[in-house]
């Protein structure tokens, strides 16, 4: 038998797909899995032995340009490729329009979420079968359950397992690595508190490994190597940087992709939420360990802090949100995690 999986995008969601291709591999070993997935985040799929064939989309690249994806072949291109193929099945596991759309070009019956499970129901007229899933899991479980549903086997003696490794980078001495970069600026746990932890770090007799991903995140990592003990990591592709995780003896992570990387490479981590919530899309994982701001507007999932104003008075904490989650909460967590 052989399936098409369609999930896209972005870096956790699709890390957080992997643990069901763990579980149907494990249930029907002879099953071949074929994987849609954005071009960005195409390298990821490939490390899970699980997966036969990844095919790369381009539809955010394509949205901007939509005359060059013609012209240029491209989107031709990805047609013929999803045609090549015989497909027993397509699970879109995305459960959106341009997801469900995508899957109609393959001659195979498609299923899904029903339209109460997803966030654009009118994607589950697309289907040719619909399950039910309830919207109150964590994403990990909810993917897991789909695959579960749809291939007609039971979870319940089926473990969590990302179901990859990366090679570790060389280790000199026992390190922690800092995930300090993130998208929205609420997000971010204030610099001096990352300062701080790396000074109690090395005084615990451990290095700090720091890895950044742009311009701004370089020159804030560049600030942090200032600390003894801090090293700055260049600029490395997803398989180095999920080397420098695997090696690690523990990770600290604000609320970003990478943090979901290490969680599935399995190393203890502690993730920071301020604004942002660990329920439902959280890193996910058996050695996390998830820290909440408490603020009686968290997690508001906003980009900018209704609180900017009375922020700029509260010492360069912003948002207030993220004040209970002090450099000496985090770093006693950290310690029970080592």
């Amino acid at each position: 038998m052989r399936i098409l999986l369609i999930k896209m995008s972005s870096l956790g969601d699709v890390i957080h797909t992997l643990p069901a291709v763990t579980d149907a591999k494990s249930v029907y070993p002879s099953l071949v899995i074929d994987w849609v997935v954005e071009e960005g985040v195409a390298e990821i799929p490939q490390w899970h032995p699980g997966v036969d064939d990844v095919i790369p989309v381009a539809l955010r690249r394509w949205k901007k340009q939509p005359r060059q994806a013609l012209h240029s072949g491209e989107w031709a291109s990805f047609k013929s490729r999803l045609a090549a193929r015989d497909y027993d099945l397509v699970i879109d596991a995305q459960g959106l329009l341009k997801s469900a759309i995508l899957g109609l070009w393959v001659n195979a019956p498609m299923v899904g979420y029903d339209a109460r499970s997803i966030r654009e129901p009118a994607a589950a007229l697309l289907y040719g079968k619909r399950f039910a899933v309830s919207r109150r899991m964590h994403a990990v479980e909810r993917i897991r359950e789909l695959f579960a549903l749809s291939l007609g086997y039971s979870l319940d003696v089926l473990p969590l397992n990302y179901g990859f490794s990366v090679n570790p980078m060389p280790v000199d001495r026992p390190y922690v690595v800092f995930l300090h970069g993130t998208t929205w600026s609420t997000k971010h746990w204030p610099e001096k508190n990352w300062r701080d932890l790396a000074i109690r770090c090395a005084q615990a007799g451990l290095g700090v490994r720091v890895v950044w991903g742009n311009e701004e995140e370089r020159l804030r990592a560049e600030r942090l190597g200032e600390v003894s003990g801090v090293e700055v990591m260049p600029k490395m592709s997803l398989k180095e940087v999920a080397g420098v995780l695997q090696g690690a003896k523990a990770v600290v992570s604000v609320d970003t992709g990478l943090g979901h990387l290490a969680a599935a490479l399995d190393r203890p981590l502690v993730a920071l939420y301020g604004p942002t919530s660990a329920e439902l899309t959280g890193i996910y994982g058996p050695q996390q360990i998830s820290l909440s701001g408490q603020y009686h507007c968290a997690p508001c999932m906003k980009r900018q802090c209704r609180y900017d104003i009375l922020a700029q008075t509260r010492q360069g904490i912003d948002p207030p949100c993220w004040q209970n989650l002090s450099v000496s909460y985090v770093w006693s967590t950290l310690k029970s995690c080592l």
